[in-house]
């Protein structure tokens, strides 16, 4: 009975123990969100709400939300990430216009965060005719797809770099070109990029930034050339989606890793394997042509 009572004690104590853990773990935060009514209430919280992991309470009159969430599973920037893929901003996150454009009549709040960019170009407007009307909405709309472009064109830029130092087997530049790329992606302005960016990106963001920084600490050859590996199938995921000034080719090398094999996206259709430089420089194929 004494062996019993001893076993009994020392559940209840890890129970205990284990619960106060996930105690600590759970986080309750209130953030502003902008919306009108009942629908933007039900928008809000069912794009925010994660089972057992994230739960939003938002109020429509005083526009605060109440966060409470599992910070060991997700922190409050993704939550309001998804809340801003929903249409609605927030005082950390700005919604897409596309997303925001789709929402009801009803839950079209005023944008007070948002630049007044527009309103300026529309008072502008009013004092020409309407060939420059059309002329400066044109202006605008090319103005609107090189930013979507551009954000991302960075993070591209210094991963072909990443990946041509790799070709060279040069440890210490792949290092310095991996650093620069953790630089690009942290200047991303989520709120320039398509619907569609938007969501491969907050799906990539982390561990893209993880791997660049493993590859940028690690000082063999053979370990940068491991996480590239991962950080390409991320990469791939946002090139099928970006927009590109040129094609990019997406290749594959069936030797590395003991047979396994690894992929990798290129500028040129011709190959030049990152994965083992000059001892099998064309070892691979293209094996998908993407941006045509």
């Amino acid at each position: 009975m004494k062996s019993i009572s001893k076993i009994w004690v020392a559940f209840t104590l890890l129970f205990s123990l284990a619960i106060h853990a996930q105690s600590k773990s759970i986080k309750t935060e209130t953030v502003k969100i902008f919306g009108n009514c009942d629908i933007c209430k039900t928008n809000i919280e069912k794009a925010g709400n994660l089972k057992k992991v994230a739960t939003v309470n938002w109020n429509k009159d005083s526009k605060i939300a109440t966060l409470t969430y599992d910070s060991q599973k997700t922190n409050q920037d993704e939550i309001l990430k998804r809340i801003a893929l929903a249409g609605y901003d927030s005082e950390k996150f700005l919604a897409p216009d596309n997303a925001y454009a789709a929402l009801p009549e009803c839950c079209r709040y005023n944008r007070d965060l948002k630049p007044d960019s527009q309103n300026k170009a529309m008072d502008i407007n009013m004092k020409t005719d309407h060939m420059n009307h059309d002329q400066n909405k044109t202006a605008e709309a090319d103005k609107m797809t090189t930013q979507n472009t551009s954000q991302l064109k960075a993070v591209f830029d210094h991963y072909f770099s990443l990946k041509n130092a790799l070709v060279k087997t040069d440890a210490n530049t792949t290092s310095s070109k991996a650093s620069e790329m953790i630089k690009a992606i942290k200047a991303v302005e989520m709120t320039k990029l398509s619907n569609e960016e938007h969501m491969v990106w907050m799906k990539v963001m982390n561990d893209l930034t993880t791997n660049a920084e493993k590859i940028s600490s690690a000082k063999d050859v053979a370990k940068q050339r491991e996480t590239f590996a991962i950080l390409s199938k991320n990469m791939y995921d946002l090139a099928k989606v970006s927009k590109q000034g040129s094609p990019v080719y997406y290749q594959h090398c069936p030797m590395y890793n003991n047979g396994k094999g690894a992929d990798w996206l290129s500028l040129e259709n011709e190959i030049k394997n990152p994965y083992f430089g000059s001892q099998m420089i064309t070892c691979g194929s293209t094996v998908e042509t993407l941006g045509n």
